[in-house]
């Protein structure tokens, strides 16, 4: 599994990230995390707002830091 945090780095992209790492931790899978900075990248998911979370390819939320609750939804899927 591939979790990649869109962000330039805010703090809510650092908060997005952390949350992430705790719900993959919690939930005892095996997922790379790629922090995803470059715009380019970004705007090629067609996020324009950040932060946003993209897993295995498919955009999960844009525009806030999600709960643990929402990505361990995410991953157990």
């Amino acid at each position: 599994m591939k979790i990649e945090i869109l962000g330039s780095g805010c703090a809510k992209c650092n908060k997005t990230k952390k949350f992430v790492e705790e719900a993959v931790a919690q939930a005892g899978v095996d997922a790379e995390i790629v922090k995803v900075e470059n715009m380019d990248d970004i705007i090629a998911y067609g996020v324009l707002i950040t932060p946003a979370v993209v897993v295995d390819g498919e955009v999960k939320i844009v525009g806030r830091v999600p709960k643990v609750d929402e990505v361990l939804e995410w991953i157990k899927n």
